[in-house]
C-alpha cells in the first residue's frame, strides 16, 4: 500500500457505497442474528446477510488486508502478502493444474487468488460469486492485468450451481467460502455434481478447532462473537467437515489444520495483534484500527466519507478482536485446509 492509497479511500468508499444506506445496512448487519432467531428456517435468508456483509465490509478489506481476502500460514521470515503468496502456489501445486485444465473457484471473491492460479498454471478459471460489487471490482482487476482469455466470472450463487452441466470442471477450490454456507453438505454436493470424475478439490475452512469445549462459557463466547462479526451461520468442527464431504461422496485424501506452531512460524492471527512492517500492516493492528476509525469520524463531519463509515471500520475492529480472541484461546482456525477427490466412475 501507498501513503496515495489513503487518499483514494474517501473516493473508493463512495462507489462502493453508492447504492447502499450505510446507517440502514449497519441496522440490519447488527441484528442479523436476532432476525435468525425471531423467523423460521423459510424466512430468513442466510445468503442475503452474507451479501450484505460483503457490500457493507468488501472496500475496507481489500484496503487494510489484500485483494486476496483469506489467511495463510505465515513463516517468520515473511510477509503476510507473500504468505498469502506461497499458499496460493501450494493449492496450485496440490490440484496439480495445467494449461488445458478448467477450473472453478466456488466463492472467488475479488478474484486475487483466481488470477494467481490462472497465470501460474496457465488453466482457465471461472470464478462465481453472488455479489455483484466484488464481482466488477473483480473483472477491472482482471482486465488491468490482461487475463480475460484465462478468467470469467458468472454471477452465481454456490448453493445452486444449476446453470451448470454435471462434470464440467477439472478441478474446483474454494478458499473460506463454503464456511459461509447455509448447508455446508449441499454445498459440497453441488460441487461434486459439477466436477469431472477424479476431479480434485482444494478447501480451506474456518472451524473450531478440538480445543474448543462446549462447555466452556468463555469458549462459546468467544465463538459467539465470531459468529456475529463474521456472518457465520455455523462454525464446523474439523470431523463435521470431513463428515459433510463424505456424504456427498468426495474421498478425502488429506485434511489438516495448516496452522503450524514452531520456531519458524507465527500464529496466523498475528498481522491483526501486532505484526507491522508496513502502513498497510500498521492498519491491520489496534493502534491502526482505531486511528483510521477516529480520523474518517472526524473526516465524516466535513463530507470527505459516507455517513457512518467509521462505524464500519469500527465493526471490522471488533471482527479483527474476534479472530485474536479464537486465535489465542486456541478454539479457532482459519486454515483447516482439505484435498478430495471425486472418485472416478466404476
Amino acid at each position: 500500500m501507498k501513503s496515495s492509497d489513503l487518499l483514494k479511500l474517501p473516493r473508493n468508499l463512495r462507489e462502493s457505497f453508492k447504492d447502499l444506506d450505510v446507517s440502514d445496512s449497519l441496522e440490519r448487519y447488527e441484528n442479523w442474528l436476532a432476525r435468525r432467531e425471531q423467523t423460521n428456517n423459510e424466512e430468513y435468508d442466510h445468503t442475503e446477510t452474507v451479501r450484505e456483509y460483503y457490500d457493507l465490509f468488501t472496500e475496507l478489506m481489500q484496503f487494510g488486508w489484500n485483494e486476496s481476502l483469506h489467511f495463510a500460514p505465515i513463516a517468520t521470515d515473511e510477509t503476510l502478502e507473500e504468505a498469502i503468496v506461497r499458499h496460493q502456489r501450494q493449492l496450485i501445486k496440490k490440484l496439480e493444474l495445467r494449461k488445458g485444465m478448467k477450473a472453478i473457484d466456488v466463492g472467488c471473491g475479488l478474484g486475487g487468488p483466481l488470477r494467481r492460479v490462472a497465470k501460474e498454471s496457465g488453466a482457465k478459471v471461472l470464478g462465481i460469486n453472488n455479489n455483484e460489487q466484488q464481482l466488477q471490482k473483480a473483472k477491472k482487476k482482471t482486465a488491468e492485468e490482461g487475463l480475460e482469455h484465462l478468467v470469467e466470472y458468472r454471477n452465481c450463487n454456490f448453493m445452486d450451481m444449476s446453470c451448470f452441466e454435471p462434470d464440467s470442471f477439472d478441478a474446483a477450490y474454494a478458499i473460506e467460502s463454503t464456511c459461509y454456507a447455509p448447508d455446508k453438505e449441499l454445498a459440497f454436493k453441488e460441487i461434486f455434481r459439477v466436477l469431472k470424475p477424479g476431479a480434485l478439490f482444494w478447501g480451506q475452512e474456518m472451524c473450531l478447532t478440538n480445543v474448543f469445549d462446549s462447555d466452556d462459557e468463555k469458549h462459546c463466547a468467544i465463538r459467539d462473537e465470531i459468529k456475529f462479526t463474521l456472518a457465520l451461520n455455523d462454525i464446523f468442527s474439523f470431523d463435521r467437515v470431513n463428515t459433510a464431504l463424505e456424504t456427498v461422496g468426495f474421498e478425502i485424501i488429506e485434511a489438516s489444520d495448516q496452522e503450524v506452531k514452531n520456531d519458524s512460524s507465527v500464529p496466523w492471527y498475528q498481522p491483526m495483534e501486532g505484526l507491522t512492517s508496513s502502513l498497510r500492516s500498521w492498519l491491520r493492528v489496534p493502534g491502526g484500527r482505531s486511528t483510521l476509525a477516529g480520523g474518517v469520524r472526524l473526516a465524516e463531519t466535513v463530507g470527505m466519507f459516507p455517513k457512518d463509515s467509521w462505524r464500519v471500520i469500527e465493526l471490522l475492529d471488533r471482527q479483527a478482536d474476534a479472530y485474536v480472541a479464537g486465535g489465542q484461546s486456541g478454539i479457532f482456525t482459519p486454515l483447516y485446509c482439505f484435498l478430495a477427490r471425486k472418485p472416478e466412475l466404476v
